[in-house]
């Protein structure tokens, strides 16, 4: 069995501390509002061709914007599809260094290619590096369990209507193999961090015993 969680080695790229925390206290609940943005990921059509839709729905960018970047991404991609609707969702995979779900798996041309879908929002380019470990976890996941090569995976933002397909670069993979020596290495509470923007809104933040300093203190 695969020793961490794709969610864990996120989690490990991100803070290794909070990490440690999440594992002591298990993983938290999933909000009712990611589980209902997430739902948009599997709507798309209707958000494309139906007005009463794209209003009512659980977006953060404009109405107008939100359609005019799913109808780019229908244009761009050759998935889009068998992304938009999917034979296979909220698939187990369980690969030689972690398991987890991914949100959909589209069958292209080239193979099978896993995505995940983000109720946040997305850096102006790519994925933010937490998502980059975790869509490369998933890729070399469905690779372990298909036994073939998988290259590219996609990320979904669909509150924001953007859709990226992501190759996973060697530097990528690097990032992925930094995580797993991290969430590895975990025995103990790692090392605190200094002023970091993280904390803010971390759920552990008022138990983890982070120091932070004032700007005051700083200079």
């Amino acid at each position: 069995m695969a020793d961490h969680t794709f969610r864990e080695l996120e989690t490990a790229a991100y803070c290794p501390r909070k990490l440690y925390y999440r594992r002591r206290e298990g993983p938290p609940d999933v909000p009712d509002e990611i589980g209902r943005i997430r739902e948009l990921a599997f709507d798309y059509e209707r958000l494309l061709t139906d007005d009463a839709t794209l209003l009512t729905a659980p977006i953060e960018a404009d109405p107008t914007t939100v359609r005019e970047r799913l109808r780019a991404a229908r244009d761009r991609l050759d998935d889009w599809d068998a992304l938009a609707d999917p034979t296979a969702r909220d698939v187990y995979l369980s690969g030689k260094d972690a398991r987890g779900i991914a949100h959909k798996i589209v069958e292209s041309a080239d193979g099978p290619v896993p995505s995940l879908v983000f109720a946040g929002s997305p850096p102006k380019q790519g994925v933010w590096e937490p998502q980059t470990v975790r869509l490369v976890a998933a890729a070399k996941a469905l690779s372990w369990e298909r036994e073939q090569s998988v290259e590219r995976a996609y990320a979904e933002y669909p509150a924001h209507g953007i859709v990226r397909e992501i190759d996973l670069t060697v530097r990528r993979a690097g990032v992925y193999r930094r995580a797993v020596r991290t969430a590895d290495s975990i025995d103990g509470p790692p090392s605190r961090v200094d002023n970091d923007a993280k904390c803010g809104p971390c759920d552990y933040r008022e138990n983890c015993g982070v120091r932070t300093r004032s700007l005051r203190s700083i200079l």
